[in-house]
């Protein structure tokens, strides 16, 4: 994988020519749309990252109107240079971490029906841009996503190695806390996607821990209920620069690995 040019994946058969058919959407899409960003948007001016809220702000999301791709495109290009690519649905390890590698973000574009409205399998296009789109306007959170991607396509032969980084994904794009102001706010969009886990993670419920990069990379995480504990970072910049602490500790992981076998 190290041996390719960094924008291989454009070129993989696998990866279909798609493209948002905006004009295709139902009414009942429209509906979902708006069901589900005014049952979620409430909760988030007092439980959001202030970046999350900056940048619904900049993508000028609403309930009325099902995110635009095209125009989405044109505030990601003016802020941090990122843009979304339409993908099918799940994709292959490689295919969607090159495609970060390449800033470009992976995103479906069909939408839940509204029997599925509380529960879904696989993610559809309202969590890929209600929840992840409107963070791609901060730098640092880019560039982590952009270097961690990086990492894993070294990696991306060893299945351990995939999911040992697997795990820093989960706990930071996708369940991931910040504290801002001294109080604990959302940044991944598993929880900013859910009304459910939006007051469950912030609750005392849960554990919450100083984000580690060991103890992440050690910790199994739960794909069919809330999650029991959270891992707080301080900032964008934190996470960023956590970058050569993952690959030094996935390194000796793997190592470790090896002289067990």
């Amino acid at each position: 994988m190290t041996d390719k040019p960094k924008n291989w994946v454009f070129s993989d058969p696998r990866l279909k020519e798609l493209k948002q058919e905006y004009e295709s959407y139902t009414k009942e899409d429209f509906k979902v749309w708006k069901i589900l960003f005014e049952r979620q948007m409430p909760n988030l001016p007092k439980a959001a990252s202030k970046a999350y809220l900056e940048g619904v702000e900049a993508v000028k999301f609403s309930a009325d109107k099902i995110a635009n791709f095209e125009e989405l495109n044109e505030v990601l290009a003016k802020t941090t240079g990122w843009a979304v690519h339409v993908v099918p649905g799940l994709i292959d390890d490689d295919l969607f971490f090159g495609l970060l590698n390449n800033r470009r973000f992976p995103s479906s574009t069909w939408l839940r029906k509204m029997e599925q409205l509380d529960y879904l399998e696989e993610p559809d296009m309202f969590h890929d841009a209600f929840a992840h789109m409107p963070l791609l306007t901060n730098q640092h959170y880019v560039d982590f996503l952009e270097e961690l991607s990086g990492i894993a396509l070294k990696h991306i032969e060893n299945p351990w190695a995939i999911q040992l980084l697997s795990r820093i994904y989960w706990f930071t794009i996708e369940f991931g806390l910040i504290k801002e102001d001294g109080e604990l706010k959302i940044y991944g969009a598993g929880i900013l996607s859910s009304a459910g886990e939006t007051k469950f993670s912030l609750s005392d419920e849960p554990a919450h821990y100083p984000y580690d990069v060991r103890r992440i990379m050690n910790q199994e995480y739960w794909k069919d209920h809330f999650q029991d504990k959270y891992f707080v970072i301080e900032s964008y910049e934190q996470l960023f620069e956590s970058l050569p602490e993952i690959e030094a500790v996935l390194e000796e992981m793997l190592a470790e690995k090896e002289a067990r076998n």
